[in-house]
């Protein structure tokens, strides 16, 4: 499990980040390698150290560590919230250089912070979605999605039951590769159990879903009569 993903939630959630939340120790773990109690929550291990600072402290290791430690957030000179707002502006489809006018940030600077939520957001992906589960039924699309320069393609899946959201891969092109990389993160998903995939209709959907899910069988290898290597298929 990667250190901090408890406080991913900041971005997983549809509400802004506010640095004026409480600390909240039962829902922290202490991010120190070398402490037995690396990576677990709600083991009464995790104090608060200085709230002035935001710092917790580990009593297993006695450790301290910043509350932002794990997240998009952790080490940034800009406040939180204002991180939070650039970023969920720039998602609705705020031009950037309007962002950067109007809250006197560096492109790069923003791109930085983009590139951070990304991944918190796959952290979160991985570690809240990608587990086996028994999905039954899953829905998958392809959309033409605009941006600014061009149109790419959005390749969707979704569980049936549940609608949970299980991912999405964008590429330029509406092809197999695209396809498969979607499928591949279902399978990531997926619990050894029957499950049924509902194409839109795309010829090369077809393939594209078998070959994640096929496990190589190893077939018997025959140099004569009576002279069998290998497992049967």
């Amino acid at each position: 499990m990667k250190m901090g993903v408890q406080a991913y939630s900041s971005w997983y959630v549809p509400q802004r980040y506010s640095e004026e939340t409480s600390m909240d120790p039962t829902t922290t773990c202490c991010p120190n390698i070398a402490c037995p109690a690396r990576g677990q929550t709600g083991q009464g291990n995790i104090g608060i150290h200085s709230c002035k600072d935001k710092r917790f402290l580990c009593t297993e290791c006695h450790k301290t560590f910043s509350a932002t430690k794990g997240t998009a957030f952790y080490r940034l000179r800009t406040s939180a919230e204002t991180v939070s707002l650039v970023v969920t502006l720039l998602a609705h489809g705020c031009p950037l250089q309007a962002l950067v006018v109007a809250f006197g940030s560096d492109e790069r600077t923003v791109a930085g912070w983009v590139a951070r939520a990304g991944d918190q957001g796959q952290a979160v992906q991985e570690h809240l979605v990608e587990q086996p589960r028994d999905l039954g039924q899953v829905q998958a699309e392809e959309i033409r999605v605009k941006k600014q320069g061009g149109l790419v393609w959005m390749a969707l899946a979704m569980m049936v039951r549940t609608r949970l959201w299980l991912g999405g891969e964008v590429s330029a092109q509406r092809d197999r590769p695209l396809i498969r990389r979607l499928i591949e993160r279902v399978r990531r998903c997926a619990a050894h159990r029957p499950l049924l995939v509902c194409p839109d209709g795309l010829v090369s959907s077809i393939r594209a879903m078998r070959e994640p899910f096929r496990d190589p069988v190893p077939r018997a290898r025959v140099d004569g009569p009576g002279c069998v290597h290998g497992a049967m298929s």
